[in-house]
């Protein structure tokens, strides 16, 4: 089968997630044309740089745009035939990209949150303050800064709702939270406010009452790593090397889709509900979580392939 046909069967695949594919199915028709007027059956690094070099001249992101397209496209058929060859990532020269998430286990966030529990201070609050953001982060995928900037009254426990008024790009956006996560917080804000002796205008505060910085919020995600072996021991209050707080989000996501495919969801549908929970402002930057987490990309090219079977019979 030649690239170009192979091109239909994989464009049919991602559209039929959600994908919108007008400037790739562009780019790559375009080197399709050209791997079969090469009469070249499979894809690999010398293709695509002979490929890249017939085309007139562009820009560093439009050619690493292009990259990261022809990569894909070679990773979905290379998964068909082995003989595909996936060019480098680092293959063009200033690339930018992605780190690959670390997705966190179940016991390695509790660990995280259990030694979150014992860091030192003189109310105990240190420990309170910081197991409970890493573990509100966890469980809704909220950015750092997202949750420092939360004050006491963006937390509606009557309601079981969570109001994010400073977004990425100012945007706002309203959380529901799970009844056991709505009473966490009430816990912890009760603690809180006995350890102080006072209310905080902010939800996540210090002993002294003033609100967490993103600096101590990520040394004290850092000590706790330390402390259960996911990043090593570090002189002069140093961080060192590990999974990071933000790694707690990408979790939530990657899980949010796992359980959709286990479950027999619709992930085209959902997936809107999730980027508006996680408040992306483009779709592609969900979706990405696709392209980044090989379970993720599995689940998604067994379901779109047993549909398209079904669909055939």
């Amino acid at each position: 089968m030649s690239i170009a046909l192979h091109l239909d069967h994989y464009l049919t695949v991602r559209r039929s997630l959600g994908y919108n594919l007008r400037t790739a199915e562009r780019v790559l028709r375009r080197f399709a044309r050209f791997a079969d007027q090469e009469g070249v059956p499979y894809i690999d690094t010398a293709l695509f740089l002979r490929w890249d070099a017939s085309l007139p001249d562009a820009g560093t992101s439009t050619r690493s745009a292009r990259l990261g397209m022809v990569r894909l496209f070679a990773q979905w058929l290379s998964g068909i035939d082995p003989a595909h060859e996936v060019p480098p990532r680092g293959l063009l020269p200033g690339r930018l990209h992605r780190s690959r998430p670390y997705i966190y286990r179940d016991a390695e966030i509790a660990l995280i949150i259990a030694a979150a529990k014992e860091l030192p201070s003189i109310y105990g609050l240190r420990g309170l303050t910081c197991s409970t953001l890493f573990g509100l982060i966890a469980v809704t995928g909220l950015r750092i800064s997202e949750a420092l900037a939360l004050d006491r009254d963006d937390f509606d426990a009557e309601n079981g709702v969570l109001r994010v008024r400073r977004g990425k790009l100012g945007k706002e956006r309203l959380l529901p939270l799970d009844p056991t996560v709505v009473a966490q917080l009430v816990g912890y804000e009760a603690k809180r406010d006995r350890l102080l002796g006072a209310s905080p205008e902010a939800l996540f505060v210090t002993s002294s009452g003033k609100r967490l910085t993103d600096c101590a919020a990520r040394y004290n995600f850092a000590r706790a790593c330390q402390r259960i072996g996911l990043r090593a021991d570090q002189q002069y209050c140093r961080h060192g090397r590990g999974p990071r707080v933000h790694d707690l989000r990408h979790t939530f996501a990657v899980r949010t889709m796992i359980n959709w495919y286990r479950t027999g969801q619709d992930p085209a549908r959902e997936m809107i509900r999730l980027t508006t929970y996680l408040g992306h402002t483009d779709p592609d930057n969900t979706f990405w979580y696709l392209e980044a987490v090989p379970e993720l990309l599995d689940l998604a090219m067994a379901r779109a392939t047993s549909s398209g079977e079904e669909a055939g019979r």
